[in-house]
């Protein structure tokens, strides 16, 4: 188990099933205000991993990549919201403030895909998952927590799949 430091965690997914997965554990943690970044090369694995979240967390909307539409909202039965950022069209982070940033996250978490795009725009805290293409099946995923929230998201995904602290 290639463990970083006691913050962060690395796994190799060999599936995009097994990234789908690894996102469903994450997702059923996230909360209102929770930040994830996903930072990668195109084809890594970050829409992927998203749709793991997507379902984990409890939605039945399908995930899909909101290049074009910037945002997705992803809605449950008891009426939340889970937002998906792509900042990759976003020309720096006044766009990304443009987008009310602050106001999400006081109604759901949110994922941004290409955050290092619009970092100065996001909160500090945050749980930063980068996605490596390793080959056509595999993808390196590094987890790296900053602030006590993402430490312990960290700490309960180390748990669950590798079933050690």
């Amino acid at each position: 188990m290639p463990i970083l430091d006691p913050y962060a965690l690395e796994f190799i997914s060999r599936s995009a099933d097994q990234t789908r997965r690894v996102g469903m554990r994450l997702g059923a943690q996230l909360q209102t205000g929770d930040v994830i970044h996903l930072v990668g090369e195109l084809g890594s694995g970050k829409t992927t991993f998203v749709q793991g979240i997507v379902r984990g967390w409890g939605s039945l909307d399908a995930a899909s990549s909101p290049t074009f539409v910037l945002i997705n909202v992803y809605r449950r039965a008891d009426g939340s919201r889970l937002y998906h950022m792509d900042a990759y069209r976003l020309a720096g982070t006044k766009e990304a403030v443009d987008l009310d940033i602050d106001d999400l996250l006081t109604s759901g978490p949110l994922v941004v895909e290409w955050a290092e795009r619009v970092r100065p725009a996001l909160p500090d805290d945050r749980l930063r998952i980068h996605f490596n293409y390793v080959d056509e099946t595999q993808r390196d995923l590094v987890f790296t927590a900053e602030g006590a929230r993402y430490n312990k998201l960290v700490e309960n995904l180390r748990r669950q799949i590798y079933g050690v602290r």
